[in-house]
């Protein structure tokens, strides 16, 4: 008996996770990425020509949307203004382009959670279209491209990062210099330039947390090693030796736990917990095997009575969360009572925010929202 039980246990411990698991799909995966700064065209021009070594302006506005916490893709319009420094002959040429590129959450795939929830990193790659216009040739000179580049972050809110972005853009095809000159027979990755911006990511959506900030994998990890620990368990089950098989060797002094006191430990030391979403005060689901163990408890033991004591996570006001609490609490206890416990049974406890989860991670904030129960 003790065995199942214990089986019983990870299992139920093994569906919360699932179930969180599945809730991870709850974050945002649109934004809108704005940059602003500065370029540096390499090659090639005309000799005589030239710009500064930092020269304004370049701009950069893309539209962002994330498969998931690691990869994505974005579409993005640049503008390059390029004019004559000082010393170079008098030009003025602009370069405008549409691209589509890959982009890789490398604060995820690195692990950046590990040490930060602030800064992160992303990586972007692809190809696209260009034009260059001067005032040293009449219409526009078409080309190719490949952009690549990095964009660091600041996360400023859950709707707004800071970033700043290094970009290497390679033209293919240019006819003419960026002054204006025409280059005959070049019609390789012959144009170079490079853009450095600082800017924006506007996160769009109705969830709390976009996918660059959102953090899964542990998730998967903690999912393995659960199904592991099942796996064993049913394991032992199946191999155990038939009841007439087992062979006393030897007296045993020490008392042994009968299943009611086994049961009535195991719901003390919160093995059996009743799980809420984020500012709801309906169980989830997956929680009413939980419910049922210790329904089955009690109306097996009927002098015992029960503390159910409710949780709230550290989101929001002290007040309201005593609040939340409060009535998660005492919904589980309507349950108990619909299902033939009597109210004098059952004592409330709210306990408000707990304290003992990070505020920060939203993932182990999960952990937080639920009733647990104390047998008297």
């Amino acid at each position: 008996m003790k065995k199942i039980v214990m089986t019983l246990a990870f299992a139920l411990a093994l569906t919360g996770v699932n179930a969180q698991t599945e809730s991870n799909n709850a974050y945002n995966k649109w934004s809108i990425d704005l940059g602003a700064g500065f370029n540096k065209p390499q090659r090639p021009f005309n000799d005589g020509y030239s710009t500064n070594t930092v020269s304004p302006w370049t701009g950069d506005l893309g539209v962002r949307y994330m498969f998931n916490n690691k990869f994505g893709l974005k579409a993005d319009f640049g503008y390059n203004s390029f004019t004559a420094k000082g010393s170079s002959i008098d030009f003025d040429s602009k370069y405008y382009r549409v691209d589509l590129q890959a982009v890789a959450n490398l604060g995820r795939i690195m692990n950046f959670e590990t040490w930060t929830n602030t800064f992160g990193l992303l990586g972007h790659a692809g190809f696209g279209y260009a034009q260059l216009r001067s005032d040293n040739f009449k219409g526009t000179d078409e080309m190719g491209n490949f952009i690549a580049g990095v964009t660091g972050q600041i996360r400023l809110s859950n709707r707004i990062a800071l970033t700043g972005d290094f970009s290497t853009i390679l033209n293919a095809s240019q006819d003419h210099t960026f002054d204006g000159a025409y280059v005959p027979n070049n019609r390789g990755f012959s144009g170079l330039i490079f853009n450095g911006t600082v800017g924006l990511n506007v996160y769009l959506g109705k969830n709390t947390k976009h996918a660059d900030w959102t953090v899964i994998s542990n998730e998967d990890s903690d999912l393995s090693a659960l199904e592991s620990k099942v796996a064993d368990l049913e394991s032992q089950i199946k191999n155990r030796p038939a009841q007439k098989e087992v062979v006393i060797e030897k007296q045993v002094s020490a008392p042994q736990p009968n299943d009611n006191e086994l049961i009535r430990k195991m719901i003390n030391d919160k093995y059996f917990s009743v799980y809420f979403d984020f500012n709801k005060t309906t169980p989830i689901e997956n929680s009413t095997a939980a419910i049922d163990i210790v329904l089955n408890y009690l109306r097996q033991n009927p002098s015992a009575t029960l503390d159910l004591i409710g949780y709230a996570d550290q989101v929001g006001k002290a007040e309201y969360n005593d609040k939340l609490s409060n009535t998660r609490a005492t919904n589980v206890k309507t349950i108990f009572e619909k299902a033939g416990i009597a109210s004098s049974r059952l004592n409330v406890v709210a306990n408000g925010a707990d304290t003992s989860i990070q505020k920060d991670s939203e993932e182990a904030r999960r952990l937080a929202r639920r009733v647990t129960f104390i047998v008297k």
